[in-house]
């Protein structure tokens, strides 16, 4: 029985073509004119002024943290659910993280337990779109407002997605994103970084780039990284960029349809739809087992690759990261939700080059494994 990866990326737009481009021309690195294109287009499409390309999404948010000043001391709100990136990049620049649990339905932070974790040392709150549901924005920019915190913005898996019609990765004074293979658009490794704020991108352009300065090059005020993009990733990432809305379209009937065949199975919690303020676009198709299910996701897993199809479980909680405790950071937090999620929740083959058959192959076997 052929095997059923969890992603599958759809490249037969004009990937080839102006990779070509790129190979005729000899426009291959970080130099070529791909890259400021796909900047400026992917920036108009999420409603911001800047694009600043990097090499993936995880080096967007370490940049972001450090071109908004966030150091030692600080303290950046996140939620607990989501990729060791955003936990990591905090530590990183020496600033202390601070975990909110999530919220049952949407999987994201939930915002009513966000103020509560506030305090003089907070410098920025950190959003993290989960899966293929966004933050509740407007309360949180509310407090955001309310206590002078800067807003950095994670929509790696929004790409297309809006709030209350605004695109994702148009809030607040940073916002990154990541064009992995499993994301909506992809360029293989690749991220972004977005701000309507000119000094902030020309500080992302820097840190990017080594800090060369433009009279003296290789004398350096400070460090940066090589975080640098290239044109054969960003002639990839506009051929995706062209296709975007026929994207999101397919991946919300691919979760309409996989609801739709697993709705019977009463052991099942399914993402929901829509919320008040945004349709789900299912960037993956997210399953949490219900407690009386005498299993955990790791076992589910286990069945489903048994029958040749892949899974991936989901987030594991930044406060039970052993890297963390062994930093002393995040000990003795209690997040129940979260910790739930982590252990009952798993994906499904979601990639975008999935098809109706699979779809119905992966819900037969969970019928199979559920009875």
């Amino acid at each position: 029985m052929e095997f059923i990866p969890v992603n599958q990326p759809l490249l037969n737009g004009k990937e080839k073509q102006y990779l070509n481009e790129c190979i005729d021309t000899g426009w291959i690195s970080s130099e070529g004119p791909f890259v400021k294109k796909f900047e400026e287009d992917f920036a108009a499409r999420m409603g911001r002024k800047y694009g600043i390309a990097v090499s993936n999404g995880s080096v967007a948010i370490d940049a972001a943290i450090v071109a908004l000043g966030i150091g030692p001391g600080d303290e950046v709100i996140l939620p607990t659910f989501t990729i060791i990136s955003c936990g990591a990049a905090i530590v990183r620049a020496g600033a202390i993280p601070v975990v909110v649990d999530s919220h049952p339905q949407t999987w994201n932070m939930d915002i009513s337990k966000l103020e509560a974790k506030i305090t003089p040392k907070t410098k920025a709150i950190m959003v993290v779109h989960i899966y293929g549901l966004p933050v509740d924005m407007v309360p949180l920019l509310e407090l955001a407002h309310k206590y002078g915190l800067k807003i950095i913005e994670d929509a790696a898996e929004m790409h297309g997605q809006t709030y209350q019609g605004q695109p994702c990765g148009s809030f607040g004074e940073i916002s990154t994103f990541s064009f992995y293979p499993n994301k909506h658009l992809t360029t293989g490794e690749g991220g972004m970084i977005l701000t309507d704020d000119e000094t902030l991108a020309e500080r992302c352009r820097s840190l990017r780039n080594l800090c060369f300065q433009p009279q003296q090059r290789f004398i350096h005020e400070e460090l940066g990284w090589n975080l640098r993009f290239t044109n054969l990733q960003a002639a990839v990432g506009l051929a995706q960029l062209e296709r975007l809305d026929e994207f999101v379209i397919r991946k919300r009937r691919m979760g309409k349809y996989y609801t739709e065949l697993l709705a019977d199975i009463a052991d099942l919690e399914l993402p929901i739809p829509q919320t008040e303020y945004a349709d789900n676009i299912y960037w993956v198709y997210g399953i949490v087992l219900k407690d009386n299910v005498p299993f955990d996701a790791a076992e589910a897993m286990k069945k489903l690759r048994d029958y040749n199809i892949g899974t991936r479980p989901f987030f594991w909680c930044m406060h039970e990261q052993p890297v963390f405790h062994k930093m002393r950071l995040l000990l003795n937090e209690s997040c129940p939700v979260a910790e739930r999620l982590a252990r009952r929740g798993f994906y499904v083959p979601s990639g975008l080059g999935l098809t109706d058959e699979q779809i119905e192959r992966v819900a037969q076997v969970l019928k199979e494994i559920f009875k």
